[in-house]
């Protein structure tokens, strides 16, 4: 059974395998600038906060992810979490939506409302928000093949509700990139799903001023294997990509960046996991100030949402979950995180319970309320251990910026694999760490118990995908045909132009064409990717 050792004299790593020395000290940051490296809290380039007072101003955004069954079940949720004082939302989506098909199309079978929400048409996000005051509510939402087809869908529910588009905020992850990289949720090519992605920041860069056109995700890769140095530098990467394509359509800067966001993992290193966040405002606030000529503060300010490892998540001794979800949360505050969402215990057994959704949430409000950690802005600022690893996270990204340069820049690397196989060299390094024991995971490969506590855990009711279905076909038998069938033709003329589809698709919203006819209409145009084909 594996240990913890506690011979001083043995060699320690961080989870990521990065060397730890025994003690730092002033000689570990011999060549290091606090002036221009660290800097002051609100201050470029932002390592220790990208505002002055930090939480003493505003806390972080508590924002539990949710989304199951039908959208009248995760709306009845929705309201469950702001009444226990959730204050913004998070939607998961089923599988069948995040891949854009509808519920009634074969595939669907058996997957209909049981990873998430099953959303359709427009119809179905007039029910998902339902009694929400989407004016006064932070919304965010998971999905990024599809997303510009969502996103349209959630404009022409709330223009329909007679919502003030430029007071809507939120967040859609939009980040189609970090699928080809490692969660396999693509449509279409990679060159015209970014093309989707610019089309989406233009537009509401122009219509909806205050929502996050993308949420760069780097969460997706670190659930994948990879490191902490990788998950930084790749999902920095993909950013800039984004930020290039804007610019060859001739956007300005200052014009899209500020609402550009990120989303990074909270794992269980805790001192590793600050410093790549920290590392991550430093190295974002330089190159878009003096690569890409960003005037605006902020437009350098990298804004990020964390939620805790759930590949961490273990099936055996669950209760333990709490207590790792504690940890990772506790490095996301202190990491300066703007949002967060906390794990629920029974996450490896089902969809969350009430009663667990609950327990994570309060976490994040023990967190916030009890433990000291928002009484002053970076308290682990200036520690020689913290900005030592923080220097060597920003010497490995910029490494790996190199790299994918060599490869020819972010498409040809994509194409070739470059991310996948540098990702699963690490999840096999890692799971091999663990094996052998030289990684504790407690109540695994250590600390086991001969006996497991019963947890309530949530039931699906298998009713929802008839219901779903069913609800689909009324939507379809009562639209009118002629409209669906002229909205589709823009779409597809909008497309085939290398126009803006936002508007077109906004048409198909309020026409009640569905998600999967928005997404075939275009595959005509862009084509459809195959893993197996280029990898």
């Amino acid at each position: 059974m594996a240990t913890v050792s506690t011979d001083p004299t043995n060699s320690r790593a961080t989870l990521s395998g990065v060397p730890v020395k025994p003690v730092y000290c002033e000689d570990d940051l011999a060549d290091w600038d606090p002036e221009t490296q660290l800097g002051r809290p609100g201050q470029f380039p932002y390592t220790r906060g990208i505002h002055e007072s930090m939480y003493r101003g505003r806390l972080w955004t508590m924002r539990q992810f949710a989304g199951f069954g039908r959208p009248c079940d995760t709306n009845r949720r929705f309201h469950f979490l702001l009444e226990q004082g959730q204050t913004g939302l998070s939607t998961a989506f089923d599988l069948p939506t995040l891949m854009g098909i509808d519920s009634d199309d074969p595939r669907s079978l058996g997957e209909v409302g049981r990873l998430g929400v099953a959303v359709d048409t427009v119809d179905d996000l007039f029910a998902l928000f339902d009694g929400i005051d989407l004016t006064q509510v932070s919304v965010s939402m998971t999905i990024n093949a599809p997303a510009i087809v969502v996103m349209a869908f959630y404009l022409s529910a709330a223009r329909q509700r007679e919502c003030d588009w430029r007071k809507l905020r939120g967040t859609i992850q939009n980040d189609i990139l970090k699928e080809f990289h490692a969660q396999n949720e693509y449509v279409f090519p990679p060159e015209p799903s970014v093309g989707l992605v610019v089309d989406l920041i233009e537009f509401c860069s122009q219509h909806v001023p205050q929502w996050n056109t993308v949420s760069i995700s780097g969460y997706h890769i670190r659930e994948a294997g990879s490191t902490a140095a990788q998950e930084l530098a790749f999902t920095l990467a993909d950013g800039e990509h984004y930020v290039q394509q804007c610019l060859k359509l001739g956007l300005d800067i200052d014009s899209f960046a500020p609402r550009l966001s990120f989303f990074f993992n909270a794992h269980n290193d805790l001192f590793e996991e600050v410093a790549k966040y920290r590392a991550a405002r430093r190295l974002w606030a330089n190159r878009m100030r003096d690569r890409y000529g960003a005037k605006t503060e902020a437009s350098c300010k990298l804004r990020f949402h964390a939620q805790t490892a759930g590949c961490s998540l273990q099936a055996v001794q669950p209760e333990i979950n709490l207590v790792r979800v504690g940890y990772q949360a506790l490095a996301a505050a202190l990491g300066g995180c703007q949002s967060l969402h906390t794990n629920s215990m029974d996450e490896t057994f089902a969809l969350p319970s009430e009663h667990a959704a609950t327990l994570a949430l309060r976490t994040q409000q023990v967190l916030a309320s009890e433990t000291g950690v928002t009484n002053t802005a970076d308290p682990l600022g200036g520690s020689y251990f913290v900005e030592s690893l923080t220097q060597q996270m920003v010497s490995a990204a910029e490494d790996y910026f190199d790299k994918i340069e060599e490869q020819g820049g972010m498409i040809p690397a994509v194409n070739n694999g470059f991310f996948r196989r540098e990702i699963a060299e690490s999840a096999f390094a890692y799971q091999q760490a663990i094996d052998s024991g030289a990684n504790v995971v407690v109540g695994v490969n250590a600390f086991q118990s001969s006996t497991e506590p019963e947890i309530a855990l949530m039931q699906f009711d298998e009713s929802t995908e008839s219901a779903q279905i069913a609800n689909l076909q009324r939507v379809k038998a009562a639209r009118s045909d002629q409209d669906v069938a002229r909205s589709l033709t823009r779409l597809k003329r909008a497309a085939k132009a290398r126009q803006n589809v936002m508007p077109a698709l906004l048409q198909c919203a309020d026409d009640r064409v569905t998600v999967q006819e928005c997404m075939d209409a275009m595959a005509e145009v862009y084509g459809r990717f195959r893993s197996d084909a280029n990898w």
